[in-house]
């Protein structure tokens, strides 16, 4: 169920009016019926998964406070990591592994060919099992309180707004909302309101329609030259960030309507002037993730600039597999290693750049050209955009252009960028202060400028 459809909206409607004329000791089991409902509608089966991970977690996280051996302890939580991450490799990498292996057997002359596995990856896995991992490990650290009501629990790690895209959140800041007796405001519906308005005009009207083009460059990438490579390139650096902090903020506003709050998840990244600011800026609930279990347990940057700059490699590596199993999603997150570790190195320079829009546009034009292996299938198709990009070719015509959109949706797609430009600079308390006159121009923009197509999120892969 997508939230830019009109069953969503209608689910929304049905299971917010009941959780508040419900009595607050039965408001969990209908969130958590809705919750599987909502994963349910995408592939039924896959709520087996989630069902054995939930069961497994619940168990540990029990015995985790109950054992006083620290030993045992942490044999305890392993075996619940083993339990989440072997999920996640069955399904999201083991294909991956295989396909290398093969390779490798392919390339030492070996005849033998092992099977590839027939299974589909199930919608926002990688999501769902570093939230389930968060509990183990605040539980494990004594950072939080086992959870022993098996419904509270359950509801942590498919509450629907943040199931299938994040944000990722922590148990300390969820898990006590559920127990909350919370009364209907009509502050919060407005509050949350206004975030799923924001994230539609940023999915449907932004997003998609920048999509439309970038889908279009990449189905005729053969025939296209340079002018034509640089807007597709900017604009899937918006699309991919209105598509994701999109769905964020609607996640947000809809937990809001309910009165339960969800951690920010976007912070206007592209405003960053260092590769350090932009990723405190972009999906903060994955980089904090990283941060708090991976770079500070091998050290952070408490260690020598050698080990620090180890540790940032490690991350970013394990953040580009958890991107997804491909080649070029590891060296996506490579190379935002590479140049965290260049600022390192040369952060008491006296040649660094002292202004600040400069240095914006160099980390824009960075992380872009980084989102190049990021959209392409393939190695040998990003080579191809980036060899349209660096062959400068004076012969870029502009008919290429309307070939790939007309005038008129090319000037939308402009309009669009510069629309996101106010979204993210204007206070959120004008807006709602004014809720009435955003909704009204809000719906307007949807309708007369946005992409109704219900184009599926691009993070639901992950």
């Amino acid at each position: 169920m997508l939230f830019n459809s009109l069953e969503f909206l209608l689910f929304f409607v049905v299971v917010t009016t009941f959780y508040y004329l419900l009595p607050h000791r039965f408001r969990w089991m209908l969130l958590l019926s809705a919750s599987c409902l909502f994963y349910m509608y995408f592939k039924p089966i896959y709520i087996l998964i989630l069902g054995f991970t939930i069961v497994v977690d619940y168990w540990v996280g029990i015995e985790l406070e109950k054992c006083e051996n620290q030993s045992k302890r942490k044999i305890i939580l392993i075996l619940s990591l083993i339990a989440n991450l072997g999920v996640l490799i069955e399904f999201k990498y083991a294909n991956f592994i295989v396909d290398n292996i093969n390779q490798l057997l392919s390339f030492s002359n070996s005849h033998v060919q092992i099977p590839l596995l027939e299974i589909a990856l199930p919608i926002g896995l990688s999501f769902h099992t570093f939230q389930a991992m968060s509990y183990t490990i605040e539980v494990y650290r004594k950072n939080q309180k086992a959870e022993h009501h098996f419904g509270t629990y359950a509801l942590y790690v498919m509450f629907y707004p943040q199931l299938v895209a994040g944000p990722i959140e922590r148990p300390q800041n969820i898990l006590h909302q559920f127990k909350a007796k919370i009364n209907f405001s009509y502050t919060n519906l407005k509050t949350g309101l206004v975030f799923i308005l924001i994230g539609l005009i940023k999915k449907i009207v932004i997003a998609d329609r920048l999509g439309y083009y970038v889908d279009s460059y990449y189905d005729n990438l053969q025939t296209m030259t340079f002018l034509p490579t640089v807007i597709a390139i900017t604009f899937y650096s918006f699309q991919i960030y209105c598509d994701f902090s999109g769905y964020s903020s609607i996640a947000i506003g809809t937990a809001k309507c309910l009165g339960i709050n969800l951690m920010k998840n976007f912070d206007n990244p592209y405003s960053a002037s260092t590769f350090r600011d932009f990723w405190k800026k972009w999906h903060i609930s994955l980089s904090s993730w990283f941060r708090d279990y991976v770079f500070i347990p091998l050290g952070g940057s408490r260690v020598s600039s050698f080990l620090t700059n180890r540790n940032l490699l490690i991350v970013f590596l394990l953040s580009g597999i958890w991107h997804g199993a491909k080649w070029t999603f590891v060296f996506w997150g490579l190379i935002h290693a590479a140049f965290l570790i260049f600022e390192n190195i040369t952060k008491s320079s006296r040649f660094r750049i002292h202004n600040k829009f400069i240095k914006q546009l160099f980390v824009f034009v960075i992380v872009s050209i980084a989102w190049v292996f990021f959209r392409s299938p393939s190695f040998e198709i990003a080579y191809t955009v980036l060899r349209k990009l660096i062959a400068f070719n004076v012969d870029s015509r502009i008919t290429q252009l309307s070939a790939l959109l007309s005038p008129l949706n090319l000037l939308l797609c402009f309009i669009s960028i510069i629309l996101l430009y106010f979204i993210d600079r204007v206070r959120f308390g004008k807006i709602r202060k004014k809720a009435l006159l955003f909704f009204i121009v809000g719906t307007l923009l949807i309708i007369l400028i946005g992409k109704t197509n219900e184009a599926q999120f691009i993070y639901f892969q992950f």
